[in-house]
């Protein structure tokens, strides 16, 4: 008998869905290339089948998580073995002639589909990945960039731990009127938060906020820190956590990120944008009847997530 490989016989679980829906396809990352490159080990055979390294691979992709725990050896063994009890239950199946039952060509016709979809999708995926694609989309998005601002700030904080208290507000007030004093002597900003400041963080770097964008302050901070001009300080600023002085170091026009710092994220918007183009490409050209409902107008193609303008930076509340 000439050897087989159960390759064959086994499809993976983890496949997307059937190309109706094509945010699912979208959903998903980009597929990895099927093809061996590398030498393919035999590692067993079984009725005439063979079983290679290949084959363990999409037996472990099917078990999923319900790999049993354990060394390399024991997973290696309990493989084997699923792949030899799905052979000979399927030999079995052929003597019964159970590959002659319509529901089962009806399955075989549905795997088949989706090994071809996947195939066709990661070939795509593949193609559209060029230098050239993804320097358009970044170059793009970096021209759509609103021109915002942001604003490198120091600031020392007196905390005030419940404003009924009228007592610890004014002291806080107070503490934060006598920095101001010290200020307009020539006194260092970065000193004085490193050693006044009630921020934690605040005592390790001078009270340093980095660069941040006005909605990723508070309200009241962030309007008094837009409107100071660079170098200056600020009078007493009150919010929900206390008494603020602050020192505007910086202003600039918010940078683009780096081509580099954003690529996975191009890779993704040029991967999931062609082969929703190809879907709707396919879909358009297509002749689809509908018997379960009434005709419905024809809906416009779906269109892919808008490319990765800016890395987003996380809420700055200065606290």
């Amino acid at each position: 008998m000439t050897p087989l490989s159960v390759s064959a016989f086994l499809a993976p679980r983890r496949v997307v869905l059937i190309a109706a829906a094509a945010a699912a396809i979208l959903a998903s990352a980009v597929l990895p290339a099927s093809a061996q490159t590398a030498p393919d080990p035999l590692i067993a055979n079984v009725n005439g089948i063979e079983i290679h390294a290949s084959d363990l691979a999409l037996a472990e992709e099917e078990v999923g998580d319900n790999m049993p725990q354990g060394n390399d050896d024991a997973k290696r063994d309990y493989l084997v073995g699923f792949l030899t009890n799905m052979i000979i239950l399927a030999q079995a199946a052929e003597e019964k002639r159970l590959q002659d039952d319509p529901d089962f060509k009806k399955r075989v016709a549905f795997a088949r589909n989706k090994v071809l979809m996947e195939t066709l999708l990661q070939t795509e995926a593949k193609k559209s990945i060029t230098d050239q694609a993804l320097h358009a989309v970044y170059d793009d998005a970096v021209k759509q960039m609103s021109s915002e601002e942001e604003v490198h700030a120091r600031h020392i904080l007196f905390r005030v731990a419940d404003w009924k208290d009228d007592k610890a507000a004014k002291a806080a007030e107070e503490k934060a009127k006598a920095v101001i004093e010290r200020l307009k002597k020539g006194e260092d900003f970065a000193k004085l938060a490193n050693e006044l400041t009630e921020d934690p963080s605040g005592r390790k770097d001078g009270g340093d906020l980095g660069y941040f964008t006005k909605d990723q302050m508070v309200p009241e901070f962030a309007e008094v820190a837009f409107k100071l001009d660079k170098g200056k300080f600020s009078e007493p600023v009150k919010t929900q956590f206390g008494w603020h002085v602050l020192l505007v170091e910086d202003k600039r026009k918010k940078p683009a990120p780096q081509f580099d710092q954003v690529k996975p994220q191009l890779e993704r918007f040029v991967v999931r944008k062609a082969q929703l183009d190809l879907v709707n490409k396919l879909r358009a050209e297509a002749k689809i009847e509908r018997f379960d409902k009434p005709a419905q107008p024809a809906q416009a193609p779906q269109q892919p997530a808008q490319p990765p303008a800016s890395v987003q930076q996380p809420q700055v509340k200065p606290k």
